[in-house]
């Protein structure tokens, strides 16, 4: 709300919690509040565009609500907890030709566009194999608030690692395509009071021959954002802290440097810029809603793997 309304826009919010409602208007002054969707409801011309940033389990039904009215919308990733679920959106989407950005925000930090642009460009060789890594302890996320209430915690409202960190799987998706099979374990391991999973591990096998391997964890201390792709050539590396990009060519630990000095709202602030061009029809949804079921495509085969034990091919289109 606060890049939106320091790049210009006007404000109103939905929460069904009074107390969030208040926080907002501390932050930004509010048009209109509402506490339920329902309110909202014969008021839609008001808006030229809509922000759901709710828990995954209803972003399918307040999207749905959002295209019928005719509103351009910019969705928090992912896009729902299922499949079945996104290709229900995607549906409504296509018939609707509506508007819709979703907000995988790697994509708008400019060190991993820089990143994608040198692998595109093949600065490491042929890449051969691949590590993501996410490990952040969940405690540390909402400092002021108790991670146990944190929608993270909750299977039913959509969170754990798998689905709330599948920005790392987008970002291979956006990287290299879609894998031909994934190996995966879905589990919870550490002692945290969540219903959900904690701990993915995921071997993606391509055609190619390239190898990606992703680590995502919810209990990690020290935090670590790192990617690691090691080709024919050489080994090109991104991580966030320290925010750098380096690349290495001979056997000794020698690497070439760039440090950066984004902060973190860069990309949120980029991410909201995009969305007013889909509003003002001047540009196309750079992340859209296909990107995220293709996201769950392949979150949904690591899912059947883990259960399985075996190789799963992601799901056709």
């Amino acid at each position: 709300m606060q890049n939106l309304s320091t790049l210009g826009c006007e404000i109103s919010a939905m929460d069904p919690r009074d107390e969030r409602l208040n926080e907002a208007s501390d932050v930004v002054r509010l048009i209109d509040r509402y506490r339920s969707l329902d309110e909202v409801s014969g008021h839609w011309e008001r808006y030229s565009g809509v922000v759901v940033g709710s828990p995954p389990n209803v972003h399918v039904a307040q999207c749905i609500a959002a295209i019928e009215a005719g509103v351009p919308v910019l969705l928090e990733k992912p896009v729902c907890p299922d499949l079945m679920g996104a290709q229900r959106l995607a549906d409504h989407v296509d018939k609707a030709s509506a508007a819709l950005l979703l907000g995988y925000t790697y994509r708008w930090w400019q060190p991993l566009r820089l990143f994608r642009d040198r692998l595109q460009a093949n600065a490491a060789g042929k890449p051969l194999h691949a590590k993501f890594v996410m490990s952040a302890h969940l405690a540390d996320w909402h400092p002021w608030e108790r991670y146990q209430d944190f929608f993270m915690a909750s299977r039913d409202l959509g969170g754990g690692a798998l689905l709330d960190e599948s920005h790392f799987v987008d970002l291979m998706l956006w990287f290299f395509g879609m894998p031909d099979t994934v190996y995966s374990r879905v589990e919870k391991l550490s002692e945290l009071e969540i219903d959900t999973d904690d701990n993915v591990d995921i071997i993606a096998t391509y055609a190619s021959g390239l190898r990606v391997y992703i680590h995502l964890d919810l209990y990690g201390r020290p935090h670590e954002k790192y990617i690691s792709v090691t080709g024919e050539e050489g080994t090109l590396e991104w991580s966030f802290d320290p925010n750098r990009i380096r690349m290495a060519k001979s056997m000794e630990h020698t690497w070439d440097e760039e440090l950066f000095a984004f902060e973190r709202n860069d990309m949120f602030v980029a991410v909201a810029r995009e969305f007013l061009g889909v509003i003002e029809g001047d540009q196309q949804p750079s992340c859209s809603i296909d990107d995220g079921v293709n996201v769950l495509r392949v979150l949904e085969a690591c899912r059947q793997s883990s259960v399985s034990g075996r190789e799963v091919g992601p799901a056709p289109v």
